[in-house]
């Protein structure tokens, strides 16, 4: 366990804009490639927004696509809101570890890594992955804050350098993963304090709970959400009240990315909550991140809604892990090659659109 929590205020830098120029050049190309123009649909906003973020066109391959799973545990799990009890987040540390979880497939299939941390499981678990825990659980935020001050901040703090540990080692696209008994509980609250919904709109089953499971989740979610109000105007304060340390050092993480011009592939309704509160943390921060998937979660939809994001995929997924965004990964690598390597007409000698009829979908100002 971390030894010296952070304890000064964390302020993350300004977030650049994607690089115009490329984007603009993509747009061209595109309009160049042997295909009427938008017949690759979303295929071809990707490889722009790609271009973009990278600032090349054409956009370069994904070479070392990096999944960061954050763990912790959640007090709330003690109240019967999970199908599952609070000893199943240390087992699965183990389980990434071993290679053995949905993730770890996924990734293989793709071509990516995946690294877990602990920094708030409640068990002992193997030093290479907990050197920056904060805390064994987080308390119950229906009735007490998830965090102290200084945990919240060691745990931004601690996804912050995560991000700056796998860019500065040649990450070239970040995913985002979660484990963590009852953490939907708490993505919950957030995206209900920050929507301003109410709770019943954003409670879904989870892991798989009953009715009588249901019930005690949505009471839960309502007395977190009084507490979670007063403080809507400060983040961390927020993450204190509300997250816990796993979605704390998420919101880091996706913030830093940011900054740091790196892509991100968010994942579902756990990552999203923290992508929300990482926008207030890195104003802009969204510029960076597509959306991998559409979260079965009630409140996946209301993530994607406040971040103005569209879903590369929706397959029904609500596992977590970073697996839906992992499972995107494959369509974003083809739309990166089909900017990048399809002919031009006249590279191929192939006749192109006549004047009346090069007017095709205008991909100049859409956003994903």
């Amino acid at each position: 366990m971390s030894t010296a929590p952070e304890s000064t205020p964390i302020s993350f830098g300004a977030v650049a804009a994607p690089d115009d120029q490329a984007r603009r050049q993509a747009v061209a190309r595109q309009e160049q490639l042997t295909k009427p123009a938008g017949s690759l649909g979303r295929l071809e906003e990707l490889g722009v927004w790609v271009a973009a973020r990278q600032g090349s066109c054409p956009p370069r391959a994904f070479e070392r696509p990096r999944v960061v799973i954050f763990a912790g545990d959640h007090g709330v799990a003690r109240h019967g809101v999970s199908a599952y009890p609070s000893e199943v987040t240390g087992q699965m540390v183990r389980n990434f570890l071993d290679g053995g979880a949905a993730v770890n497939a996924l990734a293989r299939a793709n071509g990516a890594t995946v690294r877990v941390l602990d920094v708030g499981v409640d068990a002992e678990t193997p030093n290479s992955v907990s050197a920056r825990k904060v805390r064994r659980g987080s308390g119950s935020i229906d009735r007490e804050d998830a965090l102290t001050q200084e945990q919240a901040l060691a745990a931004v703090a601690a996804g912050r350098d995560s991000a700056d540990e796998e860019i500065d080692s040649g990450a070239d696209l970040l995913i985002a993963g979660d484990m963590g008994i009852g953490n939907t509980t708490s993505a919950a609250v957030l995206i209900a304090a920050l929507t301003g919904i109410e709770p019943v709109a954003v409670v879904g089953r989870g892991t798989g709970i009953d009715d009588n499971a249901w019930m005690r989740k949505t009471a839960a979610i309502r007395d977190a959400l009084r507490r979670a109000r007063p403080v809507l105007d400060d983040p961390i304060a927020l993450l204190r009240t509300s997250g816990g340390a796993d979605i704390a050092a998420l919101a880091g993480f996706l913030a830093q990315a940011a900054v740091r011009r790196t892509p991100v592939l968010l994942d579902g309704v756990v990552v999203g909550a923290a992508a929300m509160v990482a926008e207030e943390l890195a104003p802009g921060a969204r510029q960076w991140w597509l959306a991998g998937h559409r979260s079965a979660e009630p409140g996946g939809a209301l993530v994607l809604e406040h971040l103005d994001l569209s879903p590369i995929l929706d397959l029904d997924m609500r596992l977590g892990e970073g697996s839906g965004a992992v499972t995107a990964l494959p369509v974003l690598s083809a739309a990166v090659r089909v900017l990048a390597e399809m002919a031009t007409f006249g590279e191929a000698g192939v006749g192109g659109p006549t004047a009346d009829e090069a007017v095709g979908p205008d991909a100049d100002d859409q956003e994903l």
